[in-house]
């Protein structure tokens, strides 16, 4: 009977806990659908990734296909957005520029998120490591972003890794700094002053207490990182420093458009717009995610 009892008492506590984490994922998904800023900068985001996804069946030609019969023709029923100086259709290249874009943006916003958490969890809570982590960063940092990557790049290659790797090495001491000063505040409140006490060890005051009071400037920070790595990556692939030519890269695409401006408008004007609309949409969810992790940040 007691152990009939028991087994009663430990389901009912385990359907009060589920339903307890329903309500609270459902009340987190009607505060994101209210705040404007950041559903629509969702909507903006899931649509570029959604070209990208489905690129090879929304674009009707191939991207690398060249057709000097059809050079810079305008846009028209067959040619949405007109074709280069090449004769490739531009739409096409577009839409496969969005895959390179995304996937670098993703990439370089996940490997930062993991580093800079882990670097600046071993800055806050070691006193040792703090200074040399901290000088490394600030020595990282003070060289501007753009030049740091192409230096990397032209050191290494120009290739899509590559990229990556060096707008990761740029990009990380920002969220590594952020998570350190989050975590300075953790580390002096008293539970966790009593997890010491207690003999807890610092593994799991890191990783089980402090980081989970650290992913908020993590998943912030990771927006507008994704944001500027599009950038840099066109930056880069304008420059001859990033995606290797003949590849539908975005900043590929605006470099063979720079010569036919006046003559063919369509070659800058729609990858410029899409990447402008893709970075606005980042900026925008970021706004709103910092607003609903971070309460304190909205305006009174």
């Amino acid at each position: 009977m007691h152990n009939h009892t028991a087994s009663d008492r430990a389901a009912a506590l385990n359907e009060a806990r589920l339903q307890y984490r329903r309500e609270q994922r459902r009340i987190a998904w009607r505060s994101f659908v209210r705040h404007r800023l950041a559903f629509a900068g969702s909507i903006i985001v899931f649509a570029v990734l959604l070209l990208a996804v489905f690129a090879p069946v929304i674009a009707r030609f191939d991207p690398l296909a060249v057709d000097v019969a059809n050079r810079l023709k305008g846009p028209d029923a067959m040619h949405w957005f007109g074709t280069d100086n090449f004769g490739r259709d531009t739409f096409s290249r577009v839409a496969y520029g969005a895959r390179i874009s995304m996937f670098v943006g993703i990439s370089v916003a996940l490997i930062t998120g993991v580093l800079g958490l882990l670097i600046g969890l071993l800055a806050s809570y070691f006193r040792r490591l703090d200074y040399a982590l901290m000088r490394i960063c600030d020595g990282l940092m003070a060289f501007p972003a753009i030049l740091l990557a192409i230096a990397i790049v032209a050191a290494m290659g120009p290739k899509v890794g590559n990229v990556i790797l060096a707008l990761s090495v740029v990009y990380t001491p920002n969220v590594a700094r952020a998570v350190r000063s989050v975590g300075l505040v953790v580390k002096e409140q008293t539970y966790v002053e009593a997890l010491g006490s207690l003999g807890a060890g610092h593994a799991r005051i890191l990783f089980r207490h402090i980081a989970p009071n650290c992913l908020t400037p993590v998943i912030v920070q990771g927006t507008f990182i994704f944001a500027d790595a599009i950038i840099s990556e066109a930056a880069l692939s304008f420059l001859g420093a990033g995606i290797p030519a003949p590849a539908a890269s975005w900043g590929n695409i605006l470099y063979d458009g720079k010569m036919y401006i006046f003559n063919a408008w369509w070659m800058v004007v729609f990858p410029g717009a899409l990447l402008m609309l893709t970075v606005f949409g980042l900026n925008m969810a970021g706004d709103g995610m910092r607003d609903l992790l971070d309460p304190h940040t909205k305006d009174k």
